[in-house]
């Protein structure tokens, strides 16, 4: 069920009713909440309830094993290391399989992969609910949280509808204990939720959906197009991905708070940032600082001697690329991002901007704007390698892209479309970079009535117009 669906504007008013009609008996509110993401999820295909069920129960009895104080260590760890197989043994099966023995076989039989691939169908979320279930395991093995005992509550934790497929990625030490404790209506929440998802709404159907009607059309054809055309796809895609991927979080984020559920910031205005490490201590946050959690600092983190920094560093970008898809493609831009990281680890500068950009200030400096605009561009370039089928598509790109540069003037695929596109990301800078200190994602309230109700008028015109002539799928559903 995609969130820009008919089918989910009747879901969630049905959803809400109900889930607070019993709020005074927690576990079977729990309970509805699980039986209604089960419904959400199966609305793709129900084979796939099975998968998350099963990653849920080894999760939870596995669980039990690990923070049993009464077994020994061995015992605990040969749980904990079970787990962690069998639910990546799940996801690499279904997502990555068929890459390997496609790639084996172009290495060693010549593209014959007949008889090898298993052809199965990628499960939506799995990268994601997969990754939320051993977080759950590895913190409670490392004391940070004590098993659960409720097994509803914890099937609701793993399967909460409006962050299951696309994230954010939640801890168990911060999204569990609320489904374990009575929860209350909150009609400031509520409306701060409403916000958040309108504005979602309008980064994915008005600016990532507009966006994608030119950049798909170029991509598919790029030889017909001059360098300063692709350049400029290039850039909307940068726009598109962001729109598509911020957008869903912010529905998410809003959505969970109609609930009285908070979901942790998963995007931070990364594009306003001054270096590639500023970048991606905003973009996808939830997936960044996982990675940093469970894989980088127990590898020494950066305290280690530089070479080891570096390799850590290394490691954690090609696992991030492969996590986004099967594909090296998504290898290529994990490298592209280690290579642009190693010089601030080299120089010791990758903490050098930790606050936001132009604090008390209205605007940049000269400076900063130079570097914002740089590490826009060298973002913008790796997603080239992101968007392309294959290495050869991507570099076919960049040779077009800076061979015929200057040979015009972009072309456009219509002044209805130009001018869409020009407006959505004019009130997408604007907006965001409004709220760039603030806490939330969504915080523009003008003290006018007026003028905040003539806002959100606007939104929701210009997300009507796109509702009823387009209808695609998120871009980070297939990862």
């Amino acid at each position: 069920m995609l969130f820009n669906s008919i089918e989910f504007i009747i879901f969630l008013p049905i959803t809400f009713l109900i889930y607070w009609l019993l709020r005074r008996q927690l576990r079977w509110q729990n309970a509805f909440v699980v039986a209604a993401s089960y419904l959400f999820y199966g609305w793709w295909d129900w084979r796939f309830l099975l998968l998350i069920a099963f990653t849920s129960l080894c999760s939870f009895f596995s669980g039990l094993v690990i923070g049993n104080p009464n077994l020994s260590p061995t015992r605990r760890r040969w749980a904990l290391w079970g787990n962690i197989l069998v639910n990546l043994l799940i996801l690499c099966l279904f997502k990555y399989y068929d890459f390997f023995a496609q790639s084996f076989a172009d290495a060693f039989l010549h593209g014959h992969a007949d008889g090898l691939l298993l052809h199965l169908v990628l499960p939506v979320g799995i990268s994601f609910y997969t990754f939320q279930a051993l977080s759950y395991s590895i913190d409670v093995h490392r004391g940070s949280l004590a098993p659960s005992r409720n097994l509803v509550a914890f099937l609701a934790y793993v399967s909460f509808f409006p962050q299951l497929v696309a994230g954010p990625i939640e801890r168990a030490t911060s999204l569990l204990p609320q489904f374990e404790q009575p929860r209350r209506f909150s009609y400031p929440l509520a409306a701060d939720g409403l916000r958040q998802m309108l504005w979602g709404f309008f980064k994915k159907m008005v600016v990532a959906d507009s966006c994608a009607l030119y950049v798909d059309q170029i991509f598919a054809h790029p030889d017909w197009f001059n360098g300063a055309t692709l350049l400029l796809a290039a850039v909307l895609f940068t726009l598109q991905i962001y729109g598509d991927f911020s957008g869903y979080s912010d529905i998410a984020i809003g959505c969970a708070k109609l609930f009285g559920i908070r979901l942790r910031r998963n995007f931070n205005v990364p594009y306003f940032s001054r270096d590639i490490a500023e970048f991606w201590r905003r973009w996808h946050i939830s997936l960044t600082t996982w990675f940093r959690d469970y894989i980088y600092i127990p590898m020494g983190g950066s305290r280690v001697p530089k070479g080891r920094v570096v390799l850590n560093t290394f490691v954690i970008f090609l696992v991030s690329g492969l996590w986004h898809g099967a594909n090296w493609t998504f290898v290529a831009w994990g490298a592209y991002h280690a290579l642009l990281f190693l010089p601030l680890i080299l120089l010791g500068r990758n903490r050098r901007h930790t606050d936001v950009v132009a604090t008390g200030r209205p605007l940049p400096t000269l400076l900063e704007l130079g570097q914002m605009l740089l590490t826009f561009f060298l973002v913008v370039m790796g997603w080239v390698l992101f968007r392309a089928d294959s290495i050869q598509q991507a570099s076919h790109y960049y040779s077009l892209m800076f061979g015929h540069l200057f040979d015009g003037a972009p072309t456009t695929t219509g002044p209805l479309d130009a001018w869409v596109i020009a407006v959505a990301v004019f009130i997408l800078v604007v907006v965001e970079w409004r709220n760039r200190a603030q806490e939330h994602e969504f915080y523009l309230r003008p003290r006018s009535r007026w003028l905040r109700w003539g806002f959100y008028v606007v939104l929701i015109f210009m997300i009507g117009a796109y509702m009823v002539t387009n209808e695609m799928p998120f871009i980070y559903f297939q990862f």
